[in-house]
């Protein structure tokens, strides 16, 4: 058995198991063996079913017997049921909607069953009987359920006559439908027997794993597989966190030499011209906003190509910062020229936000009577046009291509369409990605590493300086970890004047009264955003609600909840509510969004589609639906979308659950105005394993993990320095080096 061997060379696969490891991404023996449990149960916490009580989660061992298919009493929905029997006791299970659970599990089986008990009156096969005096019946609805080879100690060996073993923990692993943890768990247990850790070879070097007391990696897989005890477990989990960290933080700080031993552009403007940019804003730049501008400016002069993270809560002022830099580069010169200007590319995730910017810089430049350029993939614009020096005109493509390879174009604004081949630069000394988590790191690299038109000196084999900026809050440690090769710069102060926003968690009694004040704002000539979980009702995306799925019913659907509001709420708005979603198609989303931005759609219905890049100032309140299924930094992202100007702004917070988790949490986001201090918050409650984006950044949810402990992350960032500055190449490192290699071959996308 070898790590590269495909699953199905040693384990027979049914169709099922073939699409589930699909599903979840397991090809390799590899894969399986780095498939780790989500946790651990204990044989000593399980219970017997003599001493369940109504309302616990429980974990059981039993014999299963009475499997049969039917249909629910009322609504006829298809259910399984049978009976689960220990020395103690019987309890009834029910599943609803899955009728094959008694299809895939024989008569007699031994079983372990985990879920919550719920009770009822005994009716003896009437309803008219029930809540007559007649005793309680326990059961339990749609439980997990597993065939096991044999019964913990304890649990029906008098009865069943099997051979017990001690207490001891047992994983859990992560499933897909058609394939169990118990399946995960006789598989990984035979890889392990075929003796494939023999010989395994360990990448991270011995005086790390001394230094931080960490496991070898043989040792590590077998006490995250098979732990005798916790403290196994919980060691063999720090060195996987820590190895994962370590290894991105190497790969971005090799990333991070080889930028900068690069020849950049030197922009030598002094503070003072760049204040008399500054001094024109129609605001007074934050204390924060001149620090960043002041950093920027110092790596300008370093030449080094700089590689900068600009981090700002939504309304911070990182366009007023990136126009200010931006200009420095535009009234600079080519090397050993008295002509011509430098250029400077700026790319946004969406068309909304790319002419948002393309409107701005229009608004900052205009004095300087510089052509500044859009290009997405609909349309070309410039600024200023021939007939009219104060509007911009629609261009052909082919033309704004030439101008821009021309070095004519000093600005170019634009989508993904600036990384297209045909884009090419005279002089592209700067570039800016705005909301840059949405791009991957080949999207970011192909920017800036443009082509420029060969034979200009000066321009080919030079690097341009480099800015990401982003409105999502992200933890200090998740920072570190996937920024590696970035400089952080933070903004974190608010434009003078701006008013804090005014937010209220709304108990289900209080809505009425929440909507009338919200009709007072809207008669006022504000706007509102509703934001919803779910495009769709459930029955109308295939999502069947069973009894434990009544919470999906109840999540609000964007589709649903602009007819509710249309027909009960706000009536006089009727042809002034609209809809946007992911699911719409790009066109329809630009036009809804211009209605809104126009002022002819008062309220928008939508899903967090609208997070980033819609900048609204009359929209001064917003909804946000099912609150709890939003990850903290989410519902600030989402807040942010109404304190684009000087007027008050609400956010109004509706939430189904009343848990104390989500209480807490809630809490902390009314009484939060940061978003980097909610997004701690959420990192620490929430738990790494849940933590939105974890995929989005590329991380796994034991990488994750570590993330929650500043002092590892700040470990694996040192040793990877330290490593890097006494061997650049790695060389006495190679299976660094063929690690690195291969992750990189995985085209894992940090951003």
């Amino acid at each position: 058995m070898q790590f590269t061997d495909l699953i199905e060379k040693h384990f027979r696969l049914q169709d099922t198991h073939k699409k589930a490891l699909k599903k979840i991404g397991l090809k390799t023996i590899e894969d399986l063996l780095y498939h780790f449990p989500t946790r651990y149960g204990d044989t000593s916490e399980m219970k017997n079913i003599g001493s369940l009580i109504a309302g616990e989660t429980a974990v059981i061992f039993g014999r299963v017997s009475g499997l049969k298919t039917g249909k629910a009493f009322i609504k006829r929905t298809p259910i399984s049921e049978g009976i689960i029997e220990d020395e103690t006791g019987k309890i009834k299970a029910i599943w609803f909607h899955q009728p094959y659970i008694a299809k895939m599990i024989h008569e007699g089986a031994l079983v372990r069953v985990e879920g919550k008990v719920s009770e009822k009156k005994s009716t003896e096969g009437s309803p008219r009987l029930a809540n007559r005096g007649l005793p309680s019946v326990l059961s339990l609805i749609n439980p997990k359920i597993e065939v096991v080879a044999k019964l913990p100690i304890g649990v029906g060996d008098s009865l069943f006559g099997e051979e017990g073993e001690a207490h001891s923990l047992y994983p859990v692993y992560p499933e897909s439908q058609g394939i169990t943890s118990n399946w995960f768990y006789h598989a990984i247990q035979k890889m392990m027997g075929s003796g494939i850790l023999d010989n395994i070879t360990d990448a991270v070097p011995d005086y790390i794993l001394k230094t931080y007391n960490l496991p070898s990696l043989a040792t590590a897989l077998i006490w995250i597989h098979a732990p005798l005890k916790k403290d196994h477990a919980v060691s063999a989990r720090k060195r996987f966190a820590f190895e994962e960290v370590f290894f991105i933080q190497l790969q971005k700080k090799k990333d991070r030499l080889l930028w900068q031993k690069e020849p950049a552009f030197v922009i030598e403007k002094t503070p003072t011209e760049i204040q008399k940019f500054v001094d024109r804003f129609p605001f007074k730049a934050t204390e924060a906003q001149n620090k960043a501008i002041e950093a920027i400016m110092t790596d300008f002069r370093s030449g080094h190509a700089m590689s900068r993270l600009l981090e700002g809560d939504v309304g911070s002022g990182k366009t007023a910062v990136a126009a200010s830099t931006a200009y420095s580069i535009i009234t600079s010169r080519p090397k050993g020229q008295d002509f011509g200007n430098l250029q400077v590319a700026y790319m946004a995730p969406t068309e909304i936000l790319a002419k948002q910017h393309f409107e701005s810089f229009i608004q900052y430049f205009t004095y300087l009577n510089i052509n500044i350029g859009l290009i997405t993939g609909k349309e070309c614009r410039k600024f200023p046009s021939k007939t009219n020096p104060k509007e911009w005109t629609h261009i052909s493509k082919p033309q704004l291509l030439k101008w821009a390879e021309g070095g004519e174009i000093p600005i170019l604004i634009g989508t993904h369409a600036l990384i297209q081949k045909s884009v090419k630069f005279k002089h592209l000394a700067y570039v800016i990605i705005d909301e840059q988590h949405r791009f991957g790191t080949a999207q970011r690299q192909k920017l800036a590493q443009k082509p420029v038109r060969p034979g200009h000196p000066g321009g080919q084999g030079i690097n341009p300086h480099l800015l990401s900026m982003t409105a999502t809050p992200i933890p200090r440690t998740l920072a570190l970890t996937i920024y590696g090769d970035l400089d952080l710069t933070l903004l974190d102060q608010m434009p003078t004047g701006r008013k804090p926003i005014i937010s209220e968690i709304v108990l289900p009694g209080e809505r009425e009264n929440t909507y009338e004040k919200i009709k007072k704002e809207l008669t006022a000539g504000r706007q509102l955003y509703v934001i919803c979980p779910r495009i769709d009702p459930p029955a109308e995306d295939g999502i069947r609600a069973s009894v434990p799925d009544l919470a999906i019913l109840q999540m609000k659907s964007v589709v649903a909840e602009a007819e509710r509001l249309e027909r009960d709420v706000f009536p006089e708005y009727k042809d002034k509510i609209g809809i946007l979603h992911s699911k719409m198609l790009p066109a329809d989303k630009e036009y809804v969004m211009q209605e809104f931005k126009d002022g002819k759609i008062k309220i928008l219905v939508a899903t967090s589609v609208v997070e980033v890049g819609v900048n609204v100032p009359n929209a001064t309140v917003i909804i946000i639906e099912g609150a709890e299924r939003f990850g903290l930094a989410q519902l600030h992202q989402l807040r942010g979308r109404v304190i684009r100007s000087n007027d008050q702004a609400y956010c109004y917070v509706f939430a189904d659950s009343k848990t104390q988790k989500t209480v807490d949490r809630l809490k902390a986001f009314k009484n939060s105005s940061n978003g980097f201090e909610l997004a701690e918050f959420d990192l620490k409650l929430r738990g790494p394993g849940e933590l939105s984006g974890n995929k989005q950044w590329g991380i796994s949810d034991i990488g994750m993990e570590a993330l929650r402990n500043l002092k590892m992350v700040e470990a694996a960032r040192s040793e990877a320095e330290y490593l890097l500055s006494q061997d650049e190449t790695l060389s006495k490192y190679p299976l660094l080096i063929t690690k690195l290699t291969s992750r990189r071959q995985d085209e894992i996308h940090f951003e």
